[in-house]
Order: structure tokens, then C-alpha cells, then sequence
């Protein structure tokens, strides 16, 4: 084994990033802008008001308290809900959204008043908090010594659309449709368009009378075949389940997540094929400015981890700072994600406005990556 022959090849390595300033700039530009990204949204995420609707007792009393307690930086914004509201008026409120929590306080039981807290169920992890926040308000409320109250309350928490003990998974299942049909189908794409090109075969199609808008929407077509294919996969992988018996010393294993969607699955399948085709699109846009398989790769931290940190995956957009709301409805993951819980977890369909702009929005950018595809292609050739 000889040392000059290893450092020869480190070398080589080494002169080879020297002259690549993309491979640099993901080494040392990219991590430091995706990691400022990331504490931006951590540390300037705005504070979390809860919209509260009550009936049976006094909301105004509960937001005074969260704003009096020490050390307590909850904010309650207060729902009228009218004159006399009752369950089902609560129920209403937080099932179109109008109050993230409602609270009926029922009749005594055993001298102990009987507290109904009602959320969505949408959002187990954040919901949870919100809960034991208005939950703390309420036992202090009620043992504050009021004259007319007997003991701590009881408290129930009922929920609109996904049950009580509902976990992360039954509310990350949209997420893994949208996020990881777009990262693959992406990576697709971009590789695949890139050996065209490198392989002369573009050029070979723009020598015929075939037009660029022509090969443009025939590549769409053709690796949009492909990524509906790998939707479907998903899909059925993500909302079925095959249970399959122990086979000699092989034990029984289980395939697919089996979540119960609320709404229609085929309209979570069509919102999450114009993502698709939009990453199809995307990757074809994107591939004309790189010259290896590398510097396709290279585009993920750009273009597929902002979205992942923007579009609504982890913590709403309403609670990002100013700046980065415009940014993120500006991207399509934002819309896949808020159209595929809307579907999934609340049960809506196309009758719903919030709906149908995701779908046509999505639509919108994929023909808009088609147009760019077929203006950069022209550039580039010409």
C-alpha cells in the first residue's frame, strides 16, 4: 500500500471540488442558510392565540386569568357565539373553524361541575397543549372560590373528527403523501431529463419538427406516467392494509399504514398528483441548469427542505413570521398540505372553497414549470 498513491487520489478529490463552486456552496453556504432558515422559524414563530368559544361559563373571566397569570404567555381570543349557545353550537364553531376550542360546562354532578371540552382532533400534539393550557384555567377558575361552585370540576375532552387517542401518525399521513411523492418524484425527473440531455437526446428531438412545447409536455406526459404510478403506490400503501400470515419460520407481518381517511381518498389522490406533475415540471425546469447527476441533488436543499420547513408540515403558516408567510404561500407544497388535511382529516371535498383553490393553485403552477421548462430549453440550444 503506498501513501503517494492514496494522497494522489485525495488529491484528485480535492481539485475537483476546487473547481466545482456548487459542490462548495453545498458543503458551506447551503447548511449555514437552511440552518438559519430553521432557528428563523424556531425562535420567531408567533405566539399562539387560542380562538375559545364557551357556553356555561364566563370566557372573559378564562382570558383576563391567561393574561394575569405570572409567567403565562397564552392568548385567548374570544368567540361570540350568541345568546344561550349550546353543545351543538360549539360542536359548529370548531368544525368550521371559527373557535380551535370550545368549553360547555353541563350540569353539576355530585357537586362537581361537568366541563366538556370540545377540539377539532386534528392536530393531536398541538391541540394537547392548548388543552392543558384552557384545562389550567378552568380548575383555577372553578376552585377560585366562587360561591356558587362546589368542588373541581370534571373535565372531558371530546373531539369533531379524529378521535381522542389519535396519534402523530394519523395526522403526518397527508404529510407522507405530499412530501415524499414530491422529493421522489423530483429526484426522478430532474436525473432522468439530465441524461437526456447529456445523452444528446434532446438535441436529436429539437433537430426534428417536434417543438419545444411539444417535447416539453411530452416528457410531462411521459414521466408523469411514472409519478402516478408512484402516487398510487403510496397512496394505497398510506391508506390500505394487508395482513399476511406467518409462512414456515417466517412470524405475520403487516403491510401498509391503514389510515381511515375522512374524505374522499381519490380527491386526496388527484390533490396529490398536481403536486406531482408540478415537481415533474419543476425537475425538468431545474435540470437544464445542471450538469451532473450531483448538481441535481444538489438542488434538494434549496428547493425541497424549504418547503418541508415552510409549507405547513410542522407548525402552521399563520404562525411563521410575516415575511415567511408571503414566501410560503408562495410555494406548492403549502397548498398540497393544507388541501390533503382538509381531505383527510376534515372530511372535505371539492364543494369546499379552501379546496378547490389548493387544486386549482396546484394546477396553476404546474402549467406555469411547463411554460418555464420550454423557455429555458430555448435558451439553452439556441
Amino acid at each position: 500500500m503506498s501513501a503517494t498513491r492514496i494522497l494522489a487520489v485525495a488529491r484528485r478529490i480535492g481539485q475537483g471540488f476546487r473547481r466545482d463552486e456548487r459542490t462548495l456552496g453545498l458543503i458551506f453556504v447551503v447548511p449555514l442558510v437552511v440552518t438559519a432558515l430553521l432557528g428563523w422559524v424556531i425562535r420567531d414563530q408567533k405566539e399562539a392565540t387560542i380562538h375559545l368559544a364557551g357556553a356555561g361559563i364566563d370566557v372573559a373571566a378564562l382570558q383576563v386569568a391567561a393574561q394575569s397569570a405570572p409567567g403565562r404567555t397564552l392568548t385567548i381570543d374570544i368567540v361570540d357565539l350568541g345568546p344561550s349557545p349550546t353543545l351543538d353550537d360549539l360542536r359548529a364553531a370548531v368544525r368550521d373553524g371559527t373557535a380551535d376550542i370550545g368549553i360547555f360546562v353541563a350540569a353539576q354532578r355530585g357537586g362537581a361541575p361537568d366541563v366538556t371540552i370540545v377540539t377539532a382532533g386534528t392536530d393531536p400534539a398541538t391541540e394537547s397543549g392548548m388543552v392543558n393550557a384552557v384545562q389550567s384555567l378552568i380548575v383555577g377558575a372553578f376552585t377560585s372560590g366562587a360561591p356558587s361552585l362546589f368542588g373541581p370540576p370534571v373535565i372531558h375532552v371530546a373531539t369533531i373528527f379524529l378521535s381522542a387517542d389519535a396519534d402523530t401518525l394519523d395526522v403526518l399521513a397527508p404529510v407522507f403523501l405530499g412530501y415524499f411523492g414530491y422529493f421522489f418524484v423530483f429526484m426522478l425527473t430532474g436525473i432522468s431529463f439530465l441524461r437526456e440531455r447529456v445523452g444528446g437526446t434532446l438535441e436529436r428531438l429539437l433537430s426534428t419538427p417536434v417543438s419545444r412545447a411539444e417535447i416539453v409536455l411530452g416528457y410531462s406526459l411521459g414521466f408523469g406516467f411514472f409519478a402516478t404510478l408512484q402516487v398510487l403506490v403510496l397512496t394505497l400503501f398510506v391508506l390500505g392494509r394487508i395482513d399476511v400470515p406467518a409462512i414456515g419460520p417466517l412470524p405475520a407481518f403487516t403491510i401498509g399504514l391503514a389510515i381511515q381517511s375522512a374524505g374522499s381518498p381519490a380527491i386526496a389522490f388527484l390533490i396529490t398528483i398536481l403536486l406531482s406533475l408540478g415537481a415533474v415540471n419543476l425537475g425538468i425546469f431545474l435540470s437544464t441548469f445542471a450538469r451532473t447527476e450531483l448538481q441535481i441533488i444538489q438542488f434538494i436543499p434549496l428547493v425541497i427542505i424549504p418547503q418541508g420547513l415552510l409549507g405547513g408540515i410542522f407548525w402552521p403558516i399563520d404562525r411563521l413570521p410575516d415575511i415567511l408567510q408571503v414566501v410560503a404561500h408562495a410555494l406548492p407544497m403549502a397548498y398540497a398540505v393544507d388541501g390533503l388535511k382538509a381531505v383527510m382529516l376534515r372530511g372535505a371535498d371539492l364543494t369546499d372553497a379552501a379546496v378547490r383553490l389548493d387544486v386549482l393553485v396546484l394546477a396553476g403552477i404546474a402549467a406555469l414549470f411547463v411554460v418555464l421548462a420550454g423557455a429555458t430549453i430555448k435558451r439553452e440550444v439556441a
